[in-house]
């Protein structure tokens, strides 16, 4: 279908802000050229607390978004998007706060170390130390840890996929459901959503090169499954999906591909594509109705794994 009316507005308020594209600028200009841009308001919720979990010496600065209620709460582990090079906690707060009142979850929002400066592996792995600090003092922040959540937006939903592979083949981390918003799943720019989307459409071809060149530390990582999902041999066991994509992505291909690899495997999948959209639409929802019906689409899927986890755990 044509792009949606409400994201052609979108595109076009971006470009009267007359801001260069990411990938003809440094990473410290990229940063704060987000930060210049308006960013809407989420709902209150019961209490917002920032602090650090330690991965090894460094600490990884989290803000955790508490519901209104008693608990023990079922807890998402949020990884923002920007490409492994932008993004912050305060990036992600509109959504954290809207999936923590809307799942009736705990949010842990991680503000993970930032490529070129850090690469692969060391966002990963701190999304990962965190998750892993959530599951070992769950009781500190008042979480059930048989009901943990991974989630994340674009490279957001690239460390998302690839905790919850790691999780697997590690065995110390356990994962009730996966929430993969047009995720990064690999390092394939002949797709035909990249071939389609390549500009125009907010995210770009050359912006997606430019991010995979600052993160990836080799050629080889390319081939890592925990920088790109797609690349994992093995999908069996792994959690419950929900993916969304967006019909103007060029990621839209890699998600969808990903989202068709967790089903063959017998993984409970349900894959969405917002037609019309554009990448980003999901932290868009004050502006664009399908971004509202995403999210919704998200937080009605984590209360429905959060509340299967808590039957079976109690059989």
């Amino acid at each position: 279908m044509p792009l949606d009316p409400q994201a052609r507005t979108i595109l076009d308020a971006m470009d009267a802000l007359g801001l260069p594209p990411n990938h003809t600028i440094s990473p410290e200009e990229a940063r704060a050229n987000q930060m210049a841009r308006p960013r809407p308001q989420g709902p209150e919720v019961a209490k917002v607390e920032d602090r650090t979990i330690a991965n090894g010496d460094f600490q990884v600065p989290v803000r955790i978004y508490t519901p209104a209620g008693n608990g023990p709460f079922p807890v998402l582990s949020w990884f923002h998007g920007g490409g492994w090079v932008i993004g912050n906690l305060e990036t992600a707060d509109c959504v954290s706060r809207q999936l923590a009142v809307g799942a009736d979850c705990i949010v842990v929002s991680v503000d993970y170390r930032l490529a070129p400066e850090a690469k692969f592996p060391v966002p990963f792995d701190d999304c990962y130390a965190v998750t892993k600090w959530i599951s070992q003092n769950a009781a500190s922040i008042n979480v059930d840890p048989s009901r943990i959540a991974v989630g994340g937006d674009s490279a957001g939903g690239n460390l998302a996929a690839g905790v919850a592979l790691a999780a697997k083949d590690r065995g110390d981390l356990s994962i009730a459901f996966q929430l993969l918003v047009y995720p990064v799943t690999a390092v394939d720019f002949g797709s035909g959503s990249y071939k389609d989307n390549a500009n125009g459409y907010l995210l770009t071809m050359d912006g997606m090169k430019w991010y995979w060149k600052h993160y990836l530390s080799s050629e080889a990582d390319e081939s890592n499954p925990y920088a790109a999902p797609l690349a994992a041999k093995d999908v069996n066991g792994q959690p419950p999906a929900l993916v969304i994509t967006a019909e103007f992505d060029p990621l839209r291909d890699e998600g969808e591909a990903y989202a068709k690899k967790l089903k063959d495997a017998g993984v409970p999948t349900t894959a969405t594509r917002y037609d019309g959209m554009i990448h980003g639409f999901f932290g868009m929802s004050s502006v664009l109705d399908k971004g509202e019906q995403a999210v919704s689409q998200a937080t009605t899927a984590l209360k429905a794994a959060f509340a299967a986890n808590k039957e079976a755990a109690a059989r």
